[in-house]
């Protein structure tokens, strides 16, 4: 069962952590994902038999945690994440997949000496500006004026998206200012992603700066990147982001 925590700003959230040696290891969901996916059970799995501290958590709104999500930005969420660091001592290793990875960048932006490596799954930086509002219609920016617009979801019901997480959002881009990552980072992408274009990993690692940092394509792999090959890749970029910031 999940323990919880109350964040500075009032929020309960719900955790499951891991003791074992440092740094570290934090996985960070994506937008409207939970901390029982597939990703981050498997990190936990490979953390427990391998010794070392691992964080998952559930952001305001998702999963376990209390709130509503249609109440929630990616300020909200970068605040919860920023949070769930103070549970931990010491540097750690951000895992963010999806709008996780943008969050992990804000969190490696506002607190660069808490970050000892970032690994970022299918990283959606920006996506609230780049490729929700890009992509809506005028009829959906009128109806997002008004509040909100339902967008359609292949994962479940639609997602609810608000005015409030649109423009909170363009106050958290990530893009569009120079982005300093000193510590390694793996940014990980399938090909066949349909949720997350392939150039925003490109325009990533184009953008970023910092002394180690790759980018690795996996042919055919989609958005959830879970499956055997995918997982072993996750585990292979964290083991590496760790001997790579020992050295």
């Amino acid at each position: 069962m999940a323990e919880s925590f109350v964040t500075p700003q009032g929020r309960r959230l719900a955790y499951h952590l891991t003791d074992g040696t440092g740094p570290a290891v934090v996985f960070l969901g994506g937008f409207k994902s939970d901390m029982e996916g597939t990703k981050a059970v498997h990190l936990e799995k490979w953390a427990r038999e391998s010794g070392r501290t691992f964080l998952r958590f559930d952001y305001s709104g998702h999963g376990e945690s209390d709130g509503r999500f249609e109440d929630g930005a990616i300020g909200d969420w970068f605040e919860d994440a920023c949070a769930a660091l103070g549970l931990l001592a010491g540097k750690v290793v951000l895992v963010g997949s999806s709008m996780g990875g943008w969050i992990s960048l804000l969190v490696a932006r506002a607190m660069p000496q808490r970050v000892a490596g970032l690994v970022t799954i299918a990283a959606a930086p920006d996506f609230t500006e780049d490729s929700m509002w890009a992509s809506f219609t005028d009829d959906q920016k009128t109806e997002l004026a008004a509040g909100q617009v339902a967008l359609p979801s292949e994962y479940g019901d639609p997602y609810i998206i608000t005015k409030r997480l649109i423009e909170e959002g363009r106050t958290r881009l990530v893009l569009r200012d120079p982005l300093e990552l000193p510590f390694p980072v793996r940014f990980l992408q399938g090909t066949a992603d349909a949720d997350v274009d392939m150039s925003v990993a490109l325009r990533l690692l184009a953008h970023a700066e910092g002394p180690d940092m790759r980018l690795t394509l996996v042919d055919g792999a989609d958005h959830r990147f879970s499956d055997d090959a995918c997982l072993a890749l996750i585990v292979r970029s964290v083991e590496d982001v760790l001997s790579a910031g020992m050295g």
